[in-house]
């Protein structure tokens, strides 16, 4: 299994909400920093992961799209967070991050309504499409990047570029694998001081 196939199926954890996910298909090791959505069949992997089912046919016009709302989500979150960290950052400015999550939002299926069995539904009207998709992670992240409690976090373990959601107070690192690396790392440190 390549090693980003490995890092989706890390990514697919119902523990991040989908737009942290999307945010998180940028992420490094020591090798560096790989892209998960690097074709088009990354892209339906990943969407095809989400609650809903497949989402059809993605084209590498719905690539760009998805990368450019990641990488959107990502400026954001790094504005939120106050990350700084190398790596993590992305060429993007505010203003085109803050038109990317515009521009995937409005690609949202307008809401309909109909009858269900003991009364009534409002739900999305369309087929579930690619944008229509990418449109649920531009309002998830953009709830995040607003959000007045700012759960979202920056992991700061070395080398990480990974995003969270804070969910427990003591909650510091994505993972426990950053979590280990970093306790391990203080140890040592100990151990070199005597």
């Amino acid at each position: 299994m390549r090693a980003v196939e490995q890092h989706l199926v890390w990514t697919l954890a119902p523990d991040e909400p989908a737009a942290v996910q999307l945010m998180d298909t940028v992420w490094a090791d020591r090798a560096g920093v790989h892209d998960a959505l690097a074709t088009v069949t990354d892209l339906r992997r990943f969407l095809d992961g989400r609650p809903g089912g497949p989402v059809g046919r993605a084209t590498s016009a719905d690539l760009a799209r998805a990368r450019t709302l990641r990488d959107a989500l990502r400026r954001l979150a790094a504005d939120v967070t106050g990350d700084d960290r190398p790596g993590a950052g992305t060429a993007i400015t505010e203003a085109a991050a803050v038109a990317a999550v515009n521009s995937a939002l409005a690609d949202a299926p307008p809401p309909v309504l109909r009858r269900v069995e003991d009364g009534w539904q409002v739900g999305a009207g369309a087929r579930r499409s690619v944008p229509a998709v990418l449109a649920e992670l531009a309002m998830e992240g953009a709830a995040l990047v607003a959000g007045t409690d700012r759960p979202l976090r920056a992991c700061r373990a070395p080398g990480c570029v990974l995003y969270f959601v804070k969910d427990h107070p003591r909650r510091e690192w994505c993972g426990v694998t950053c979590g280990n690396r970093v306790r391990a790392a203080r140890h040592y440190a100990r151990v070199r001081r005597r």
